[in-house]
């Protein structure tokens, strides 16, 4: 009865070792030239597990299943963004990507064995519900969730619209878990959203960053300076709660406003992820002052933009400090339509500036109770009421913009 066992130990040993050899001899080669192969007592430890795993757990696995689990822990172990897809959500990512799915709408990371909000996509199911940066979701639909696959948790999230889905959140202030129920919805992001707030003041939202957010940002800022009677003399740019989305995207928001300089650079192992991203001449809206709202929920292509106008003096950071995600992922195929979302950079502001895990700190704090994204400011009533007296956040840049030069300059310099 040993035979079978021992036959299946020994082709696991042989798969891995071919494994190995085929990756250190071949991709790796042009790399790290030096690279050796995985050691036998390695390979035989995978092949030792996977063998008592086939024969003494409580529920049959089949060997493709296992694999899968392999690979999956192999990848996401690294970092909180790395992870595999497979086909499915291959696609899902795309459709992500694309800003156009349905789901709840939200962006979530594995930290430290934690799903964790990033940020609520405004305007989604998760957003009206109350999801909040920095909730850890410990349950999905009554079931602890399998903190070793982000993506197993990211497919119970979605789903069909109309739907419903139960989460249990918990929240650093709350002494237990909160429950939401949750209808799912298509979510379709509209990543730019822009109004006058004062005469010769603009306001612009970015939800995420998508193929068209650079786009859809120069037809806004245009659209606010036909619409005023005076030029813009000021620009409040809200980057709360925005998780970021396409490194691309987020380069050209940032060469939006900038006539020349560099945006943002990346070092990483190969050729390909190092790299320097320099802003174009010309700019939107060059003789208006910008002011950057960031919260906790601001991350990656957010920093990026919010780090590339500060470093040139184009800009302000008002609010509170950045989740720190200065990583860069590149999606990289593999066979049967499966790919492996791979860290594959760091990246760093023009000043040369690492953010990862540390954040962007602003140059005006703003206590926590008034940073936060659409918060209400103190004695506003209604949401009729204007935007810079509902939102404090606003209010606070608004004011900033319209002070005199020497206030201004204080501001920078205190937080400096």
């Amino acid at each position: 009865m040993k035979r079978p066992q021992t036959t299946f130990m020994m082709l696991v040993i042989g798969a891995a070792l071919g494994f190995a050899l085929a990756v250190s001899g071949g991709v790796l080669a042009q790399r790290e030239p030096a690279a050796k192969a995985l050691p036998w007592e390695d390979a035989r430890l995978l092949a030792e597990v996977i063998a008592r795993i086939r024969s003494e757990y409580v529920d049959p696995v089949g060997d493709h299943e296992l694999m899968q689990q392999a690979v999956r822990g192999m990848v996401s172990g690294l970092d909180a963004h790395s992870t595999f897809l497979d086909e499915g959500e291959v696609e899902d990512l795309r459709i992500a990507t694309e800003g156009n799915y349905s789901g709840i709408g939200i962006e979530v990371s594995y930290e430290s064995g934690r799903i964790v909000v990033v940020a609520p996509i405004e305007g989604s199911p998760a957003d009206r519900a109350g999801l909040r940066s920095g909730d850890v979701i410990v349950e999905i639909d009554g079931r602890k969730v399998d903190t070793r696959s982000l993506a197993d948790a990211i497919g119970r999230m979605r789903g069909e619209p109309g739907t419903v889905v139960r989460l249990a959140v918990e929240r650093e202030e709350e002494a237990g878990p909160l429950e939401f129920t949750i209808g799912r919805a298509h979510v379709e992001v509209v990543s730019v959203r822009a109004q006058l707030i004062s005469p010769g003041y603009g306001y612009v939202r970015l939800a995420q960053f998508s193929g068209n957010t650079a786009t859809e940002l120069e037809a806004a800022v245009t659209a606010l300076q036909r619409g005023g009677s005076e030029a813009l003399e000021g620009l409040v740019l809200d980057l709360r709660g925005n998780p970021g989305g396409v490194l691309e995207a987020g380069v050209a928001v940032a060469d939006a406003f900038l006539d020349r300089g560099l945006i943002v650079s990346a070092e990483g192992r190969t050729r390909e992820a190092r790299f320097r991203m320099e802003a174009t001449p010309g700019q939107l809206a060059p003789a208006a002052r910008i002011a950057v709202l960031v919260d906790g929920g601001s991350a990656s292509a957010s920093e990026i933009v919010a780090g590339a106008l500060r470093d040139h003096g184009r800009a302000v950071l008002i609010g509170r400090q950045t989740y720190g995600k200065g990583s860069v992922q590149t999606v990289l195929p593999l066979s049967a339509g499966q790919a492996i979302k791979l860290t594959t950079s760091r990246y760093y502001t023009p000043s040369g500036a690492s953010i990862h895990e540390k954040g962007l700190r602003p140059d005006i704090e703003l206590a926590e109770d008034a940073a936060g994204a659409r918060r209400p400011a103190a004695g506003a009533t209604t949401r009729d009421a204007p935007l810079a007296e509902r939102d404090e956040g606003v209010r606070v840049a608004l004011d900033w913009l319209k002070g005199p030069a020497a206030v201004r300059m204080a501001g920078r310099g205190a937080a400096g």
